[in-house]
Parts: C-alpha cells; structure tokens; sequence
C-alpha cells in the first residue's frame, strides 16, 4: 500500500505520516521545503510547490497513482480534480467553511445560536455571505463531496479548528509565554478571561485523519468537524500557562473589558465572542476521543514553546501583530486601575434584605415575604428552611 501526504511537515502532517508508516503504507510526502521534521521510518520527501496543477504534475509525474491521498496543504479544489484517476481514496484537511452571518434572518429572532449543530446550519447563499474567505472553503468542500458522488474516489473532509501544540505557525499562547520570560508579572485579559474558543492539540486532530483512514466506510463522502472537549476558558488556559513555567501566584491578570484589553487581542482571535462549533458526528460516527486530554495538551505546548523559542521565535513574531509594546501596556493598565478605583467607589441604592424566589413557610398557608434580616445573597436565603 502506498500514501501520498501533501504537506506533511506541519502541526498536524508528522501524526499523520507515522501513523501512515505504522500501518504499513510506503509514504510519499510533497511539501514546499521550508521545513524538515524526522519520521519514525523511511519516507520520499519531494518539494514542489502544492498550490498549481502545474507544479504538482512537475513533481509527481503524470502516471503515478496511490492508494490514498491526504492532502493537507494547498489549494483543495484544485488538488481535488488533479487526484482524479490517480486514487481511489482521498482524505482532505481544512476548514468547515462559513455558516450564515450571525444576524441572517434564516436562524430566528435570536440569531446564530452559540454551537452551530454541523449537519443542520443554515446553508451560505455566496450572493450575500459576508464570510469572503469561508464561502471559498465551503465552495471547495461541495466540490470535494460532487467529486465523491462522481464515483472519482471515496472522498472524505477533515474540517479543522483553531490549533496549538508542537510546530503551529502564529501560535496564540506565544504572546502568553513571552510576556512572561520577559519579566512581565500583569497581563492584560479581557471580559474576565471567561471567553471559550475551541481548539485543538495537533495530536488529537491527526488522529481524526487517521480516524478516516481507518473506517473508509463509515466516513464516505461526509465532512467532520473535529472540537475538543471539554472547553475551557482563556483565563483557565491563561492560568494553567502560569502554572507550566512555575509562576503560580506571581501574576496578576488585569481584567478589562475587551476594546479596552488590547494587548490580549491576538490571544483573543481579535474577537470577544465565543467561538465553538458541533463536533459530535466525528464522535459519534467514527469514535473520536481526545488522545491527549486537554489540561495534558496546553501544558505540552507551553513545554514546546520554552524549549523551541531559540529556533522558532523570529518565524512566529514576523507572523503575528503583537509587537509587546510594554511601556503603552504599563499606560493601560495604570489607567485602567485609576477609573476602576474612581467608578467602583459610586454608590448605589439596594434592597439589603434578599429573598428566595419562592415561599418557604415555617408555617401552615403563610405567604411570600421578604425577610426582615439582611442575608448574603446566594449563601442563606431559605438555608433556615433546608
């Protein structure tokens, strides 16, 4: 049996090849060059840039054929009809493309639920979806799965989230890990930290691939979202970083509200809202589970960060916008703790007696009251009753 990876050396494609190589498949992988990772046995390695027809055939040839194709990088739609006639088996990595923008009228008077269920969103009309770059993906994945119904190969899509682990471009909590080697002891987070962006270790994700691979039945022709679960929030993960570098109770995170929290923007996703999408079909269907749980992943990937800074550390901040402008964050964050203080100290009119919700009689038919003595709201009210 024999795999071609077209990618290969990135977050996700090293998995992916060992796990090719640990069942026996002779692995061709074709990437651009700029990286080189080891593999756990012998692989072609072949360079050649995967985005044209053109240079694809330059590279592969015109008559070779395997027995699965996982493409990884490049342009899918064009990859796709290259494929044609040269496997029987393709497995694509991406995105799930864009859902309907979040005021579309088509998801009701309370717009775009929190997690969109996977198999059941509202289709994009590319006449008036906003999303630019996911339209794009979501035209790819349809040709893919027209592909498949050709009866061309058996095709299935891998749709990615967000990822962290070992050899991410731009990864997010690199703005994390700097700030703290370079002495910083305050770190500016939005919203409470409570926002949940669902991600991905690069581990758990190539398992998903392999998943495929291992059950063509089963995943044909169908798109997989692939999550992680349990979510947790950026300030857990915020926290359990300070915890990995052995600074636990050495920092202060300095809540504002996100405009404000600019220097926690890129660690954001440039975004306040919570980001997450339905990842039960891959569950359900083919048996995904985390292989490495989630707490086990983040500290892995601050571990990597701190030992790979030295090579990686010039590649990751050219990709990104944070420029760690610390004397404009030490503005921030003085004035921010100034209005607090200012606004915190204006009064207000309470009811000091608070009162459960419902009746707790102490005796036969007597009515609702507010009690007579100040209670700790959440703490005593109706605790006399229990």
């Amino acid at each position: 049996m024999n795999a071609l990876v077209l990618g290969g050396t990135g977050p996700t494609g090293p998995f992916v090849v060992n796990g090719l190589l640990k069942r026996g498949y002779d692995v061709t992988i074709m990437h651009g060059g700029f990286h080189e990772v080891p593999f756990d046995g012998p692989v072609e390695d072949l360079h050649g840039d995967v985005h044209f027809k053109e240079s694809l055939e330059a590279t592969l040839g015109t008559t070779r054929k395997w027995d699965v194709v996982v493409f990884m990088y490049g342009r899918l739609r064009e990859t796709v009809d290259f494929m044609v006639g040269r496997t029987d088996r393709f497995i694509g990595v991406g995105a799930a493309g864009a859902a309907a923008g979040a005021h579309d009228p088509r998801w009701g008077l309370l717009g775009r639920p929190f997690m969109v269920d996977e198999d059941k969103k509202v289709p994009i009309d590319p006449k008036s979806a906003t999303g630019g770059l996911g339209v794009l993906i979501q035209a790819a994945n349809d040709h893919v799965m027209d592909v498949h119904k050709s009866g061309a190969f058996n095709a299935t899509i891998i749709a990615y989230p967000n990822m962290y682990g070992p050899r991410q471009l731009a990864p997010e909590d690199w703005v994390i890990v700097r700030r703290l080697l370079d002495g910083r002891r305050q770190l500016v987070i939005a919203d409470g930290g409570l926002k949940l962006h669902q991600r991905a270790y690069v581990e758990n994700a190539a398992e998903a691939v392999l998943l495929a691979l291992d059950k063509p039945k089963e995943s044909a022709g169908d798109l997989f979202v692939v999550g992680e679960q349990p979510l947790y929030t950026m300030r857990q993960r915020i926290e359990l970083i300070v915890k990995t570098m052995g600074l636990e109770g050495q920092v202060e995170l300095v809540d504002m509200p996100y405009p404000l929290a600019r220097p926690a923007h890129y660690a954001w996703f440039y975004g306040p809202a919570h980001v997450a999408r339905d990842d039960s079909k891959i569950r359900r269907v083919l048996g995904y589970t985390e292989k490495v749980p989630v707490d086990v992943a983040q500290q892995r990937t601050t571990e990597w960060l701190l030992a790979n800074q030295d090579q990686y550390q010039g590649e990751w901040e050219n990709q990104i916008e944070d420029l760690f402008d610390y004397d404009a964050e030490d503005e921030l964050i003085k004035g921010w703790k100034e209005a607090y203080e200012k606004l915190s100290k204006i009064e207000f009119d309470w009811n000091p007696n608070n009162a459960h919700r419902y009746r707790h009689p102490r005796q036969p038919g007597e009515a609702w009251k507010r009690p007579e003595r100040a209670t700790s709201y959440g703490n005593d009210r109706g605790l006399d009753y229990y």
